[in-house]
This record gives C-alpha cells, sequence and structure tokens, in this order.
C-alpha cells in the first residue's frame, strides 16, 4: 500500500506499525510469561521484561530468523527427521484451472512455516498487520516505515529488515534427504530425474479449515439441529462421509510447522474411491405396442427436454425465426435424439432373443431395432433374420420417432398454424435423417 495515496503520512503509519509492535511484545509475549510467575519471583521477572523490550526483542528475532523458512510446500510432514529442501511456491500458473492445486488459492493461499518451533515467534511477530501490510512484506520491500517503527539507528533497521526478508527464501541448493519420499523418473538411456514429493501444508490447511467450519461451526450446527426437528433453515449444511484423520508431530505438532500446529496436527483425508453404483436391473419393455410412449417417454431426462423443447417453441411461436432460435431448437432436439440412441443401446444388451417373449407386445420394426441379436440365434427366427436385413424397419422408426416427438411438444397453447407447421416438419426431416444416420452406423 502507497501511504503517499491515502492521505497518511509514513511518520503517523510508522507510528502505528511501532505501537502495534508494543502490543504484540506486551500482550503476546511477556504477560503470558509474567502470569505464569509465582510470588517472589522478581528477578526472573525483571529479566523477562528487559528481554521484552523492542530493541533487545526484534535484535534476538532478526538472529533466529534464520532458524525458521517460510513454505507452502514442507518436507517433515514425510518423516519428521528428514532434512532435505522446502518449497515456497504460489503453484503451477500453466496449470488447468479443472486441476486443483496450491495456484488455485491465489491471493488466499496462506504460507507455512518449519524450522526450530522455538523460534515460531518470530514468524508471529512478521505476520502482524499494519494497513494492509504485513511486516514481512514490508521487510521484503525495505519500507522506510517499517524501518523507522524498528529503530532510530538507519543502518541497524536495514540489517533487521534484511534478515527477516530472507525468511520466504530457500536454505541452500535443492536437496533430498534418505529419510523423504523419492521418485526416480526415467529419462531415457540411463537417466532419470529425482522427483521429491512435498507435502502441500497450504493447501492442505485450506481444505482443511473449509471441513472444519462445515462440520463444527455455530451455522452448521444450526442447520443440523432444523433438519432433527423438522424446520425451516436459510441455508443447509455439509457432511463428508468416511472421513479418515492423518496426524503429523504426535503432542508436539508445532515440530513438524507452524500450520500443523494450528490444526492440532490434524490432516483430514476424503474418501479416495470409486463410486459403487447400484443400478436397477434392466428390464424389457414388455406389455407395451411401443417404447416411445412409455419406456421412452417416461425417461426423466427425456420428459425434461421434452418440456424444455415445448415451453421454447411456444416463447417463440410468435418470433420471426433467426439462428439463436433454430440453433437452440436443434440442440434440444439433438439431446432428444441421443437420449434415444442411448436407450436403445441399453436395450441391446439384453440377452438375444428376449423380443420372442409372450409378453412383448412390440411392432417388428421396434424388436428389429432393439433386438438385434436375435437375427443372429441359430436355427430360428429365419423370417425375423429376413426382415431385419432388409432394413425397412429403420424409416419406420425414424417415423415413429417422428410422431411420437410431435405428440409430446403439442398442447393447447403449441398448436401450429399451417406455416408453422411447414417449417417444423423441415426441421424435424432433417433430425429424421441425421437419426436414420446414426441408426446405420450402430449397425
Amino acid at each position: 500500500m502507497d501511504e503517499s495515496n491515502t492521505g497518511v503520512s509514513p511518520a503517523d503509519t510508522s507510528s502505528r506499525v511501532r505501537a502495534e509492535i508494543l502490543r504484540f511484545l506486551n500482550e503476546e509475549r511477556l504477560q503470558p510469561k509474567l502470569d505464569k510467575l509465582k510470588d517472589g519471583e522478581e528477578e526472573a521477572r525483571e529479566k523477562l521484561i528487559a528481554d521484552h523490550q523492542p530493541h533487545c526483542w526484534i535484535a534476538d528475532a532478526a538472529r533466529r530468523v534464520s532458524q525458521i523458512q517460510q513454505v507452502t510446500h514442507a518436507l517433515k510432514f514425510t518423516n519428521p527427521d528428514a532434512k532435505g529442501s522446502n518449497l515456497s511456491s504460489p503453484g503451477n500458473p500453466h496449470a488447468d484451472t479443472l486441476e486443483l492445486g496450491s495456484h488455485t488459492l491465489g491471493e488466499s493461499l496462506m504460507p507455512d512455516v518449519v524450522g526450530n518451533a522455538a523460534a515460531l515467534d518470530v514468524y508471529k511477530f512478521l505476520r502482524l498487520t499494519v494497513e494492509g501490510q504485513t511486516l514481512l512484506d514490508r521487510a521484503i520491500q525495505q519500507d522506510p516505515v517499517l524501518a523507522l517503527a524498528l529503530s532510530d539507528d538507519a543502518d541497524e533497521a536495514a540489517r533487521w529488515m534484511s534478515a527477516f526478508a530472507t525468511l520466504p527464501q530457500p536454505n541452500g541448493p535443492p536437496s533430498s534427504h534418505k529419510l523423504a519420499k523419492q521418485v526416480y523418473w526415467p529419462l531415457g538411456d540411463g537417466h532419470y530425474h529425482l522427483l521429491a514429493p512435498l507435502f502441500p501444508t497450504a493447501l492442505v490447511h485450506r481444505v482443511w479449515s473449509r471441513i472444519r467450519t462445515d462440520r463444527f461451526s455455530e451455522e452448521a450446527k444450526a442447520a443440523r439441529e432444523a433438519r432433527r426437528e423438522q424446520k425451516a433453515h436459510p441455508h443447509g449444511y455439509r457432511e463428508y462421509l468416511n472421513l479418515t484423520v492423518q496426524n503429523f508431530g504426535g503432542t508436539k505438532p508445532q515440530n513438524i510447522s507452524q500450520l500443523n500446529s494450528e490444526r492440532y496436527g490434524e490432516n483430514w483425508l476424503l474418501p479416495s474411491l470409486p463410486p459403487s453404483w447400484h443400478s436397477e436391473p434392466l428390464r424389457p419393455p414388455l406389455k407395451t405396442a411401443s417404447v416411445f410412449a412409455r419406456h421412452f417417454g417416461r425417461r426423466p431426462e427425456v420428459r425434461r427436454l421434452t418440456e424444455a423443447l415445448r415451453d421454447f417453441l411456444v416463447r417463440v411461436a410468435d418470433a420471426n425465426s433467426n439462428i439463436r432460435i433454430r440453433n437452440k431448437r436443434a440442440e434440444l432436439i439433438a439431446d432428444i435424439r441421443a437420449e434415444l440412441l442411448q436407450m436403445a443401446a441399453e436395450l441391446c444388451e439384453l440377452p438375444a432373443g428376449w423380443s420372442r417373449h409372450k409378453d412383448c407386445h412390440l411392432d417388428l420394426a421396434e424388436r428389429c431395432w432393439l433386438d438385434p441379436g436375435r437375427a443372429t440365434l441359430e436355427a430360428i427366427d429365419e423370417d425375423f433374420a429376413i426382415n431385419c436385413r432388409r432394413g425397412g424397419w429403420r424409416n419406420e422408426i425414424c417415423l415413429r420417432f417422428g410422431n411420437w416427438l410431435n405428440a409430446a411438444i403439442s398442447t393447447d397453447n403449441s398448436r401450429m398454424g399451417e406455416a408453422e407447421a411447414i417449417a417444423w416438419q423441415r426441421v424435424l426431416d432433417d433430425e429424421l435423417r441425421m437419426l436414420r444416420l446414426e441408426i446405420d452406423n450402430h449397425e
């Protein structure tokens, strides 16, 4: 933030930064330690107060900051004793938008900190925010506002800021470790890349926060209570089934990382399993004269599409035909045709000869279309096989589909005049030709 554009002078901002530092040292660092002292421990009290004077504490923090590193992908989650490199990265900017990764968090990405747990108070100090900027951001920018707040000695303040600015920087060149996970990726000719998978702690923290809110927030509890009591509620809630908890750090999660400590050492694993489908057994269309009126017309998606087509034709009945109307109409009809072909493909999976059942009342054309395997049965149904090979049933199926579709979209409000009927018939003829091609291609 540029203070010169906000009407706030650098001196005023520096005073606010200094005040926030004093508040942090007194309220968050010093006072909790003083509260633990017993009566009579005056020497220890005086030492604590001296150690938490701004100049003394900040100088010590600048020395200890090298013991920690700000990261987004950490190694210690693999093994607490692993000594290899960690990574600070906002993610792959070239990743596909449909891929979930650290890059999807954008500016909301919250980095983690690894290293000496005794130095994590330095990171809490650098996370202090004044006027939209953290102390770490200001240190990296070598902000004179922060320099003035840290020390009256400009050289000393510059050294401290330079030390603090190293927090996101790697500690040495990339390296792996015998306790780290390693993957040898073949390149050919006996050469390999050594890949070292790291734990995406920043991304995991976002997921953990979301799940925790969905499970334990007051809003979620209220929504669940409303459901149990069968009462209305302004919003719903989410359930996460079959969660598994992975723990890091045991009784000292801070030894793994700062965010791991904030997560109480928990990492919730969602089930990564293929879905278990329990489909109803496929039944042949028996006791009906045609699959169109009942079997096909009652499919949920077909009902939705025919209602959408009927409503659309009513809305544009008085409008002049244009490319938008024609495209939308063609799209809806094509979707209905796709559902018809899907139904036929499903029924063709039934055992060959199912249409010979005594309760099958389908027309011969529909039997040839939906039970093609019957024509291949040995020494039976020769007449049926001849009719299938002649192929006249294909035109019959197209006509039946056209008649069914006309009836399905016809209402008292959508009856067509002569001109509209002729235009609709042209569209339908084109669609039936497409259906004929599809049926031929699937033979």
